[in-house]
């Protein structure tokens, strides 16, 4: 889950100039644009706006570090699909085949393939929104997991289990994908080959575990979890998993090993904690939260040690700053933002050099 309700993903067009006849050709618009940190985000220099307009989120960088992968409504499209650009904001390009709303791209088979997750065996549309009438909820689409090569083509399905399946991101090695599933009935972690086969099942407790993310080790992995502890919240919890929703306002980090035992809980924050991601030396996670006005979507990105210790707050601007991810080398990261919109909930991709 991207936290899609939060970002509400509209339409980001990418404009072009044509010369007129008899005048001196334009020069092309400039594919990224400096922009100056907020006060106190001492980690971040140098950073740069990749994408303008509309709403662009959830980008990842390839394992050679030159390419994104991030999703995004651009071309006026009505809900999100997945594209491609180098890491200074050029040569943009759709990866996923046009259909439905796709999600949680990663690259994978040294940057010569890219999987997502789509609902474009379910129809052509985008899904209907979720009915808020039952307050603040995440919808949860008839998501499949798809790979496909670097340009879009030989797209293949690799799950075919009724209901959720997303939040996939490839192992270190290669070899296994890590993803959240409803094929069981509740919201749970899973793990699989990078052809599908060979699925299992990592997390057994009552509540929503999801957004996996493996160390660079491959030993463990980090995620965000709500697990309703009295007979009314799981009442709740039950209710809106029966319609195919989710309420996202609580959710804590947790890491497990590989093959899902020692899981427990690193934050106690309150609020929503997720998005997270393992610093280069897989000794700290950075993630997002809004614990500190946990009603509004107020986000921002912090460190925590394993152990929950050290909370440090990595961003300051008052609005939405998530989805972070370390370059390869560890120099730089890449998150989203609603900073320097021009309208609300606009949202767009930043890269900064990394300071420590």
């Amino acid at each position: 889950m991207i936290l899609r309700s939060v970002v509400m993903l509209l339409a980001a067009a990418a404009a072009t100039t044509a010369a007129t006849p008899g005048a001196r050709a334009q020069a092309p618009e400039p594919t990224w644009r400096a922009r100056a940190p907020e006060p106190g985000e001492v980690h971040l220099t140098n950073i740069r706006q990749l994408t303008f307009g509309g709403e662009n989120a959830e980008a990842y960088f390839s394992a050679d570090g030159r390419r994104i992968v991030f999703q995004s409504t651009r071309g006026g499209r009505p809900c999100d699909q997945e594209y491609v650009m180098n890491v200074d904001g050029s040569d943009v390009h759709r990866v996923s085949d046009g259909r439905g709303r796709t999600t949680c791209g990663y690259f994978f088979d040294h940057d010569r393939k890219v999987l997502f997750s789509s609902t474009s065996a379910h129809g052509a549309a985008c899904p209907e929104p979720p009915d808020y009438s039952h307050g603040y909820v995440w919808a949860l689409e008839d998501f499949d997991i798809y790979t496909a090569n670097a340009d879009g083509s030989d797209l293949r399905r690799l799950t075919h289990a009724p209901g959720y399946n997303a939040e996939a991101v490839v192992s270190p090695d290669g070899q296994t994908v890590v993803f959240t599933s409803t094929r069981d009935g509740d919201l749970d972690i899973y793990t699989m080959r990078i052809d599908g086969t060979h699925v299992r099942r990592l997390t057994h407790t009552l509540g929503y575990d999801g957004g996996p993310w493996w160390s660079h080790d491959g030993k463990k992995i980090v995620y965000r979890a709500y697990h309703p502890a009295t007979p009314a919240e799981r009442a709740d919890y039950l209710a809106l998993l029966k319609r195919h929703l989710v309420r996202p306002s609580d959710m804590e980090l947790w890491v497990m090993n590989a093959d899902g035992s020692d899981q427990h809980q690193i934050t106690h924050l309150g609020g929503a904690n997720f998005a997270p991601y393992f610093t280069p030396d897989d000794r700290r996670i950075i993630f997002a939260s809004n614990y500190r006005n946990p009603t509004q979507p107020d986000f921002d990105l912090y460190l925590v040690n394993l152990d929950g210790t050290g909370l440090e707050r990595v961003t300051t601007y008052d609005g939405f700053d998530s989805f972070p991810m370390f370059s390869p080398d560890g120099k730089q990261l890449i998150w989203a933002s609603n900073r320097f919109g021009t309208r609300p909930h606009e949202t767009n991709i930043f890269i900064a050099d990394w300071r420590e």
